[in-house]
């Protein structure tokens, strides 16, 4: 009785979505299994779209009247349909022109660094930067590559190449000449670190506000490799089933990349833009993040958020932390905003309507995200947007619960949730064994009530959400022989990872009547997995690809 009262409800919404309830559906999904994220009716086998909206969602059977001759319809043959994935924390344009520059993300050994760069040096014209990215820190002593070394490789043109996490770059001799940075040039506040040699010169690699120093002198790139750096990224979000991304940081030139991929009908996703924030700026700068809102501000753009950095990363020892790190007697790393400020600049952004999104990775920056959004919460009652932490990947216990009690949204980085190079290199080492067992703690933060929401920082990490997910419930990496898990208490389970990726994002995004499940009335934003992930090996989760992504009922991936 409950199944017929379903179907017919959905009969009915049908007829409120533009057409009659017999007109048939400009798409048809079926013969497979559809988990929906909606707790009213979580399994169907068949949805059908008309004008871009969801209009039935039930077993096969209802299709049938929805079937007409222009109908497209996919035999899902027990494929999953699933609602199309939000990233809620990812760089599309970076990452993109990351990938036209001088790409090091692929390299696995300091060697295979040095040969792709002198490649990119060969085919750099010449006088031109050579400039790019992604080169893992673990491949070089203490994650600090030496000026020298790029001097050998490029001699003749300054170059910059930042780190896979974005929070250090490596710079050649003629590079930090035409900065002028000396034994005597100090460290930028708050928190940049220009790594020294014994006799104080610049030793390569610089940290956090440092970049700026040398990365200001850069020319921009043009417009031709902005629009194909954007391209490549949606491109790419699209093949992996993600239909929302949240663009984590944008200037005003990347919102126009934006806006002139929506103009000219490029957007392949819905993009929720964060503003960048100057931490000193104070809310003076808020008037102008209004204006660049208002003057986006699209139908799948949204730059509805703004970024504040808190602190840095633990790897590079500029993530701030409660307690000092083991490697460095007395220093807990810095803070870019102390909470008095921070609580000012959050409340002048929420009473503009803007979702804060801040980078949060040490305990001490968790702990003062949450005290200055305790003060607005005790302002306004949580009636503003809801607000975003990023990565966590250290909480104190004390603060766990606050994130459900606040309302906030906890974006995890999943595929970091692994004991890889950096963990055991880098981080185990300055944090030591008690802290290092309570990083990125997905589950308890779950268990207490939080929103969960996921995303991947690509370029610094994979895009790939099937990859993370895996992660995500096996605390291990996709690549990694049979073991034991990484603190296994902090596994999730496939429905919990699947809704992060869902409901989770919709939520981060304030979009969970429009998208994030699937139901009738809301936009078809939906993607087709080759395999259904109830019925394989957790292990196995990563080696399924995705068939079909579907935005606001139209087809922008195919898998041929």
């Amino acid at each position: 009785m409950r199944r017929t009262a379903v179907l017919l409800l959905n009969v009915a919404l049908t007829g409120c979505l533009g057409g009659s309830a017999s007109e048939p559906a400009d798409l048809v999904l079926r013969g497979g299994t559809v988990r929906t994220m909606d707790a009213s009716a979580p399994v169907a086998s068949a949805v059908a779209v008309r004008e871009g909206r969801i209009v039935y969602v039930g077993d096969d059977a209802g299709t049938a009247a929805l079937v007409g001759s222009r109908t497209e319809v996919v035999e899902l043959g027990g494929r999953l349909l699933l609602p199309g994935f939000h990233d809620t924390h990812v760089h599309p344009l970076s990452g993109g022109l990351e990938q036209g520059d001088c790409d090091l993300n692929a390299s696995a050994s300091a060697s295979e660094v040095a040969g792709q760069v002198s490649a990119c040096a060969a085919r750099t014209p010449e006088g031109a930067w050579v400039r790019g990215g992604g080169y893992q820190m673990t491949l070089f002593p203490g994650g600090e590559p030496t000026k020298e070394l790029l001097d050998s490789l490029v001699p003749d043109r300054p170059a910059y190449l930042t780190d896979a996490t974005g929070h250090s770059a490596w710079v050649n001799s003629r590079a930090v000449a035409l900065a002028g940075i000396g034994a005597q040039t100090p460290d930028p506040a708050p928190d940049g670190v220009i790594v020294r040699a014994a006799d104080g010169s610049p030793q390569g690699t610089l940290r956090e506000s440092a970049m700026a120093l040398v990365g200001r002198h850069m020319p921009p790139h043009s417009d031709a490799e902005m629009r194909a750096g954007l391209a490549r990224a949606l491109e790419l979000a699209a093949s992996l089933g993600i239909t929302t991304l949240h663009e984590a940081s944008a200037d005003e030139r990347t919102l126009g990349a934006y806006a002139d991929a929506e103009r000219e009908g490029r957007l392949t996703a819905r993009v929720l833009v964060a503003l960048a924030v100057d931490p000193a700026g104070g809310p003076g700068q808020v008037g102008e993040l209004t204006r660049l809102r208002t003057q986006y501000e699209g139908t799948l753009l949204r730059p509805v958020a703004a970024k504040i950095f808190l602190d840095g990363v633990i790897e590079g020892g500029t993530a701030a932390l409660l307690e000092p790190y083991l490697d460095r007697a007395g220093w807990r790393g810095e803070l870019r905003l102390e909470v008095g400020p921070l609580a000012e600049l959050v409340a002048a952004l929420d009473s503009e309507g803007f979702k804060v999104h801040m980078h949060a990775i040490g305990d001490r920056a968790v702990r003062t995200a949450l005290d200055a959004l305790e003060r607005q919460h005790e302002r306004d009652g949580g009636s503003g947007p809801r607000h975003v932490l990023a990565h966590l990947q250290l909480i104190d216990p004390a603060d766990v619960g606050r994130l459900a009690e606040l309302g906030v949204v906890a974006s995890f980085q999943p595929l970091w949730a692994q004991r890889d190079a950096y963990i055991i290199d880098l981080t185990e080492p300055r944090l030591g064994a008690e802290r290092s067992s309570r990083l990125y703690p997905i589950e308890r933060v779950r268990a207490a009530g939080a929103i969960l929401a996921a995303g991947s920082d690509w370029p610094v990490t994979s895009m790939d959400a099937l990859d993370a997910m895996e992660v995500a419930v096996t605390r291990r990496s996709p690549d990694a022989a049979a073991g034991d898990a990484w603190i296994p208490e902090e596994r999730v389970t496939l429905d919990d990872i699947l809704r992060a990726y869902t409901m989770g994002g919709a939520l981060a995004a304030d979009l969970e009547r429009e998208t994030g499940s699937i139901a009738v009335g809301k936009s078809a934003d939906l993607v087709v997995l080759a395999r259904d992930l109830y019925a394989i090996a957790a292990e196995e989760i990563s080696e399924v690809r995705i068939d079909l992504t579907v935005l606001e009922g139209r087809v922008v991936f195919r898998r041929s």
